[in-house]
């Protein structure tokens, strides 16, 4: 447990940071995460993934429009729906926070290992509940 604190912590130290630069938090940063990884996300969708509440979620959304870092759109399927996705200023943002993550990733993807990752792979999903391990199978079938 102490390794996953101690590492959470210094991996997001930079993140942290930048967000702080601009006012945003890490509510703000799991938003601009997601919509990056999977644009035209529903907002049904989103608030599954992060299980947060309408609410929650509906304040970060607000901030992150006003700031023009998200655009919604009506579904063309279904009416009702609400797709998010960020703008290229959004884009911009989470290129800059996710750039040092990616690298952090990699570097210790490199130096740990194939062996060590895919066994970093299968403690991590072993560390999710059954229906968090679905949620992430069906994210990345989408891809």
């Amino acid at each position: 447990m102490d390794l996953m604190f101690f590492a959470h912590r210094s991996h997001l130290a930079h993140v942290d940071t930048e967000l702080a630069k601009q006012n945003l938090g890490r509510a703000h940063h799991r938003v601009v995460y997601f919509l990056g990884r999977h644009p035209e996300i529903s907002v049904s969708e989103l608030l599954d993934v992060l299980s947060v509440t309408k609410q929650s979620l509906g304040r970060v959304m607000r901030d992150l429009m006003d700031r023009g870092l998200v655009s919604g759109r009506v579904g063309e399927r279904d009416r009702r729906q609400k797709l998010l996705s960020l703008t290229d200023k959004g884009r911009a943002l989470e290129n800059a926070l996710f750039e040092h993550l990616r690298s952090n990733m990699a570097n210790a993807y490199q130096a740990a290992g194939e062996t060590a990752v895919t066994g970093y792979w299968i403690v991590m999903q072993q560390l999710m509940r059954a229906e968090a391990r679905e949620q992430f199978r069906r994210l990345h079938s989408r891809q």
